[in-house]
């Protein structure tokens, strides 16, 4: 691709890396000849694996955060089978690949701490939240700038959400809170906060604060904050880890209060540097119509792994990232550390390769079989029963994880009702007529609890 013309606008150099469904490109802008990097996104992938929300946000997200510490976002342009993004060339690469090379110095990790900080609180100003800061995520310019990249998992404000917290659980495990483990919802800032913490003490120490070789008890660690800080540690520095390395989301240190820190303010200036410059006015009037524009008349619900009900409209199962898939798996069960009383967990899990479609129809079944009413929304089937037990009518959920387009994983827990109930239900009559599309169990002791 080296030497083509995008656009008319832009000539591709060289490649500067590759995921799943991108790659990066060095480019250059044809009328003022300034350096770009562009990202180029293949609709067809994407689309497969459900993806298409997640891009949408990210293009919308960077056009709400240009500040001098985030890398900006100039325009996005598409053709029928790509996507791109034409972005802001940052040339020092990770800093992820400086910390490698050892522990920084205390001036230079609070530099890029303190950039770190005047970013991510302009991104909370707003209403954005990153949710996946980590080293390999933070590039430096050629002036040894920090620039947040990355915001791919990131969230935006939403004053419709009833509880004012965020439940999908994401970002890279050594670098989240305690409470995104929790799964039961969680203060973005406050999540945001955390991560900076373990950034700022990598770039001090050179290694993370919660690591072990066994994933479960880098868990137990992070749910209980349980770090120590190596000697040469300045004693304010220990002191103001401990108040944001805090496990309690209540009582951690915000940004607010941690600008006050005097630690924090030696040397601290709000803006180190300029905006970085725009291309000329052909890019002027990229707006969040863009967005709409890149996809043109592509949408989720032609993807692949449309589910389809039968009133007509599709329900997409939930997609698995990598922590999910971890979380999942048969060894690294984590509800039994957040759980205060085991005897009260009623939930399962197995694994098909069976269809999507063929999951929902099972259910379908089964209710009718039983007298259970249906409803399906978002990758999750809700079984209701129509007689009233001890506690009520007895209220089972199904959630469809996709894990690849050829195997998922459904979820099954008590959301209301009976335990004991719930228990000979299961036993009983869902667990056998389930029998002709599992793969296998996972977590099958918690039918025998009472």
């Amino acid at each position: 691709m080296e030497g083509a013309i995008l656009m008319q606008r832009y000539e591709l150099g060289r490649m500067l890396g590759k995921g799943t469904f991108a790659k990066v490109y060095h480019g250059r802008n044809l009328r003022s000849g300034q350096s770009v990097a562009i990202k180029v996104v293949d609709k067809e992938k994407i689309l497969r694996v459900g993806l298409i929300d997640q891009i949408k946000r990210e293009i919308s997200v960077m056009r709400l955060v240009r500040h001098p510490n985030i890398v900006q976002l100039y325009e996005v342009m598409a053709s029928k089978t790509k996507i791109y993004f034409a972005m802001e060339y940052v040339k020092g690469g990770e800093l992820f690949k400086k910390v490698l090379k050892g522990k920084l110095k205390e001036d230079v990790a609070r530099k890029y701490f303190q950039q770190l900080i005047a970013a991510v609180d302009f991104c909370h100003s707003r209403g954005v939240y990153h949710r996946d800061l980590k080293p390999e995520n933070l590039l430096l310019d050629a002036n040894g700038d920090l620039k947040v990249s990355d915001f791919g998992l990131s969230a935006l404000w939403d004053s419709k959400r009833n509880d004012g917290l965020l439940h999908t659980t994401c970002g890279t495990p050594a670098y989240v809170a305690p409470e995104v483990i929790h799964k039961k919802g969680y203060d973005g800032p406050k999540a945001d906060i955390w991560s900076c913490g373990v950034v700022l003490f990598v770039l001090l120490a050179g290694y993370l604060p919660f690591h072990d070789s066994n994933l479960i008890e880098m868990y137990r660690k992070i749910s209980k904050g349980d770090f120590r800080c190596p000697n040469w540690f300045p004693p304010e520095v220990k002191k103001l880890l401990s108040r944001i390395l805090d496990p309690n989301p209540h009582s951690r240190l915000d940004i607010a209060k941690l600008k006050e820190n005097s630690w924090f303010k030696k040397g601290f200036k709000q803006i180190q540097a300029p905006l970085p410059p725009r291309p000329p006015s052909d890019c002027d009037n990229f707006s969040t119509q863009d967005v709409q524009t890149a996809f043109g008349s592509t949408n989720c619900e032609s993807s692949s792994k449309k589910i389809v009900q039968g009133s007509g409209s599709p329900m997409r199962p939930t997609c698995l990232n990598a922590f999910d898939i971890i979380s999942l798996s048969p060894g690294f069960d984590l509800s039994g550390l957040f759980e205060k009383d085991m005897n009260h967990r009623s939930q399962a899990r197995f694994t098909t390769t069976k269809p999507a479609s063929t999951i929902v129809s099972k259910f379908e079944e089964i209710a009718e079989m039983e007298k259970f009413k249906v409803m399906k929304k978002n990758g999750t089937v809700k079984l209701k029963g129509d007689k009233e037990g001890r506690k009520g009518q007895l209220v089972i959920d199904a959630e469809i994880f996709e894990v690849t387009p050829s195997f998922f994983v459904v979820e099954m827990s008590k959301t209301e009702g009976d335990t004991l109930e719930y228990k000979e239900f299961c036993d009983h009559d869902l667990r056998p007529s389930l029998k002709d599309i599992v793969w296998t169990w996972q977590g099958t002791e918690q039918w025998q609890q009472k």
